[in-house]
């Protein structure tokens, strides 16, 4: 384990930095999967601009690092991350975004009469914004209650929930371009070219997102219990279809259109639900679900995973893509 005593004390020191430092942290009990070793150290400021003075001391002395948020859709390594794991959970307010504050590089914005911008730190969980827009009357997010993580993780991914994107209802969204240690602040409006299913512009590059704008719909104070009525729909779906059952990422695999066929129906045809690796399993309920029986290892994971591509590309000549993010030691 490397001596990061150097980036505790510059932070410890720092006039504005607050929040914990922690060495050897288990990173395990932080994702839904339960898997994986320890951080050599772990970083979880309390506000964005601690964020940003971790961020910028960490580039300044070149340690390696990785920015997690709610561990919904990763695996870490069973040997732990070296480095440093900075965590963006605790910066996670929701408010109403003024359209007066529309940055005038945009150019000329009009809003329906009835449209609303809300705004997101990427931190917030999906499930505090979508309560957030539910006690409020707003409409629009429905379709992602029950889904785990945090909103920079599903901006990050484009994640996708009973057919609707959360690209179909982003407004705008701001990062920092973290290519050195100079770190710029950006801020761009959805650009519908640079988006495609489960595919973001945040994917490459170095850019961590702060926050996310969306563009939602204000209801009547009378409509509240409708807007409930359906996030409690997809809750329900979600618990019916085993989503819960066992610790998991949710779906292990992107779906392919070209192919006409969800990954989940393509690995049943394959007679792959139930094939085991150590503790992780196909799970019995969902073809693209693979979950922790309880003693899975992140090297079962990924073997399973590799397993599961190997089979269905004998029997289909189809290359499944996973859309978990392996996070190697």
């Amino acid at each position: 384990m490397n001596d990061y005593g150097v980036i505790k004390e510059i932070l410890k020191n720092h006039d504005a930095f607050i929040g914990d430092i922690l060495e050897n942290e288990p990173l395990g009990p932080k994702t839904t999967f339960k898997i994986g070793g320890a951080a050599e150290l772990f970083i979880a400021p309390q506000n964005f601009y601690s964020f940003q003075i971790a961020l910028e001391t960490l580039l300044k002395n070149k340690v390696r690092f990785f920015i997690m948020g709610g561990g919904s859709n990763i695996v870490f390594a069973d040997e732990g991350f070296k480095g440093a794991v900075i965590s963006t959970c605790n910066f996670n307010d929701t408010a109403y975004y003024p359209p007066s504050n529309i940055s005038p590089q945009f150019g000329k914005i009009t809003l329906a009469k009835n449209e609303v911008l809300i705004t997101c730190f990427s931190g917030t969980p999906m499930a505090a914004f979508v309560n957030f827009c539910t006690e409020n009357s707003i409409s629009g997010v429905e379709e992602f209650a029950g889904l785990p993580g945090t909103v920079g993780g599903a901006v990050f991914m484009n994640a996708r929930c009973f057919d609707k994107s959360i690209s179909d209802v982003i407004f705008s969204v701001s990062y920092q371009d973290y290519s050195d240690s100079k770190i710029k602040l950006h801020q761009e409006l959805y650009n519908p070219q640079e988006w495609a299913y489960k595919k973001s512009p945040y994917q490459t590059g170095k850019k961590f997102i702060t926050t996310a704008t969306f563009r939602l719909i204000q209801k009547n104070a009378s409509e509240q219990e409708k807007i409930r009525t359906e996030c409690k729909k997809y809750i329900a779906e979600r618990v019916n279809k085993g989503h819960f059952k066992f610790p998991s990422a949710g779906s292990v695999f992107k779906n392919n259109r070209d192919f006409g066929k969800p990954s989940g129906m393509i690995i049943d045809e394959a007679g792959l639900r139930g094939l085991t690796c150590g503790g992780a399993k196909v799970a019995d309920f969902h073809g693209n679900f693979i979950i922790n029986t309880g003693n899975a290892s992140a090297r079962d994971i990924k073997n399973l995973v590799e397993e599961v591509q190997t089979k269905v590309y004998q029997k289909f000549g189809f290359s499944l893509e996973p859309e978990i993010i392996f996070v190697e030691n």
